[in-house]
């Protein structure tokens, strides 16, 4: 898929956990890891509201673009 997923890189910048961030997000962990992997099919304007709050980023820190070869 040539969207690409950047939470664990955010994650470790701020040096928190997929728990903690589930927890600020309320969102399960079960989801965030399917946000993580790179396997949702769609992700709603206000999680991505939430995660960018939680990680103190914008959406551009957190999804990446990369054209399939």
């Amino acid at each position: 898929m040539p969207i690409i997923t950047n939470i664990d890189v955010m994650l470790a910048r701020r040096k928190m956990s997929s728990g903690e961030l589930a927890e600020k997000v309320g969102i399960t962990p079960a989801n965030l890891s399917i946000l993580k992997c790179g396997k949702a099919k769609a992700i709603r304007l206000s999680t991505m509201e939430a995660i960018c709050q939680a990680l103190d980023c914008q959406p551009g820190d957190i999804l990446e673009y990369r054209p399939e070869e």
